[in-house]
């Protein structure tokens, strides 16, 4: 029973500290490789932070997945305008 209470406090301690690392691109986690336009009057208050930190805490698989795939779609999007492909064409 202690090496379970030790494992799931565990768990939730690397998914707040990932939820520390990521807050300033969380965008990548929720909205994808696009950001939408923010307000700088409501941005980054200490309960987002809070926020983003539990809900990470928690689901920090996902948001690993997710995140993940974000990158990934931003590295390809960068080797197609490198490459010159447009938007248009598949580029495959």
């Amino acid at each position: 029973m202690t090496t379970t209470i030790v494992l799931f406090l565990g768990f939730l301690a690397l998914g707040a500290c990932f939820g520390l690392a990521t807050f300033s691109r969380r965008h990548l986690f929720s909205e994808g490789p696009s950001r939408t336009p923010r307000r700088d009057d409501a941005d980054d208050t200490p309960g987002q932070r809070v926020i983003w930190v539990l809900s990470c805490s928690a689901l920090w698989p996902l948001m690993l997945l997710t995140g993940a795939l974000s990158l990934w779609k931003l590295r390809r999007l960068q080797l197609r305008r490198r490459r010159g492909v447009g938007h248009g064409e598949s580029g495959r």
